[in-house]
């Protein structure tokens, strides 16, 4: 995912560094009085959001010094291991994590949980569904509040789609093979030169078994699901899976629709060159900057989307960070979330927000932030070995990709996903959570 999914795996060893090398290598924790508050965050297109914030503030907090450290994601994710496990901080730190990196530092005890108030208003059901509070805590405890998400959904061509007498987006994974098929341009040789649905058949690494999950997904399966106690196992050596695996290969080769050599993503959507693809919100604001005349429109998936959620912890001693709690609810008004959604693009974690503002004027948002209910996401595993995991199942789907002998033989199929399946179980197995 696009600014959403990079992650860097810290070793217990990192998080014990001394406090003297952490210490000589950060700059953004100074001392401060409790009306100070830093902000330090992953991505920087969300400084404006940060300080239309404090702005809103001001009113109540007239001294209130906000001072906002948006870097690219990676660099805030080592200054984040740096700062917490240095000691020695002064003042408060409100710092934005996904859930899943938030994890190693709950699990070494390095972040506060919330206060009581705090974690009433996260519990709520109200104001946010139990799939992001969950994600903001640990062990029953929250210790975040839920802010923002990356989330699929499908953008589709309507000249395409009106050309091929497609009048609505498709709703079943049935009917996304069937417009893939009938949306596919050919030259006169019969060689696809516009792809029907652009799928993600090399390059990216562990995005190409994300892309596949979320494809899967739609037929209820998952590369993994939890098991209790802290373990996990597979569930994709099945019929979902075998579904899922047996889409792609049918399309690329049997319908000839996608190949490799296609382009592909939202690059080849811009140019025309697909006509439909799954991926997140931030499309939405690259085709307004590259592509501002393509006719388009977006909808939901079938079943249900990843969603990679991002969520504010509060670093800092009880008394000062007070104001840093008061700052991460501020944030979650109705009123700064539209700003958020209109301005920025990321989609809001709470819920029974009315996004009409955004929505009448930029329809595609609603695909989502107006999705149906029952709609279910999934996320990935806060586990330490999960990108290894990922990356060796992306790799395994490149070869499989490009073998046409699975495509009309459901039994090498099988044995294909139970291949990999064994391989991902003696991963789990060897870090300890392997369910048996």
């Amino acid at each position: 995912m696009k600014n959403a999914s990079v992650k860097i795996r810290i070793s217990t060893r990192a998080l014990l560094m001394s406090t003297a090398f952490a210490a000589t290598l950060l700059t953004g924790i100074t001392a401060a009085s409790a009306e100070t508050l830093t902000v330090w965050s992953g991505y920087p297109e969300m400084a404006p959001f940060y300080q239309h914030v404090a702005d809103g503030m001001k009113a109540a907090h007239p001294d209130l010094q906000v001072k906002v450290e948006a870097i690219a994601l990676r660099e805030h994710e080592k200054r984040v291991a740096l700062g917490l496990t240095g000691g020695g901080q002064d003042g408060v730190t409100l710092i934005e994590l996904s859930g899943s990196t938030a994890t190693r530092y709950l699990e070494n005890d390095l972040l506060p949980e919330a206060p009581a108030d705090i974690s009433t208003f996260v519990k709520d059901p109200k104001n946010f569904d139990k799939f992001f509070s969950d994600i903001a805590g640990s062990n029953g405890k929250i210790y975040g509040v839920p802010l923002f998400r990356g989330q699929g959904s499908l953008f589709y061509n309507t000249d395409m789609f009106k050309a091929a007498g497609l009048t609505a987006p498709p709703k079943t994974m049935e009917e996304f093979s069937e417009y893939a098929k009938k949306l596919t341009q050919r030259d006169a040789s019969g060689k696809a030169t516009v792809s029907g649905w652009s799928l993600r058949l090399s390059g990216g690494g562990q995005g190409i078994a994300e892309k596949f999950w979320t494809n899967m997904h739609q037929y209820g399966g998952a590369i993994l699901v939890p098991a209790g106690d802290g373990k996990w196992k597979t569930n994709f050596a099945n019929e979902a899976g075998r579904k899922a695996l047996k889409q792609y290969l049918d399309l690329v080769f049997t319908a000839k629709a996608v190949t490799p050599e296609i382009p592909a993503d939202a690059d080849a959507f811009e140019r025309g060159q697909t006509a439909m693809f799954i991926r997140e919100s931030w499309v939405i604001g690259d085709i307004a900057q590259k592509a501002p005349n393509l006719k388009y429109a977006a909808a939901p998936l079938p079943t249900g989307s990843i969603a990679l959620p991002t969520n504010l912890y509060v670093a800092g001693d009880a008394k000062a960070s007070k104001i840093g709690w008061e700052f991460a609810k501020a944030a979650n008004t109705p009123e700064n979330l539209v700003w958020l959604l209109q301005n920025v693009g990321w989609l809001p974690n709470r819920s029974g927000i009315d996004y009409k503002a955004v929505t009448s004027k930029q329809p595609a948002f609603a695909a989502f932030v107006d999705y149906p209910q029952g709609y279910k996401f999934f996320t990935l595993p806060s586990i330490g070995p999960i990108e290894e995991i990922l990356t060796r199942v992306a790799a395994q789907l490149v070869v499989a990709f490009g073998d046409a002998s699975l495509a009309t033989d459901d039994a090498k199929i099988d044995a294909f996903l139970k291949k990999t399946s064994d391989e991902v179980n003696t991963i789990l197995d060897r870090e300890g959570l392997l369910a048996k």
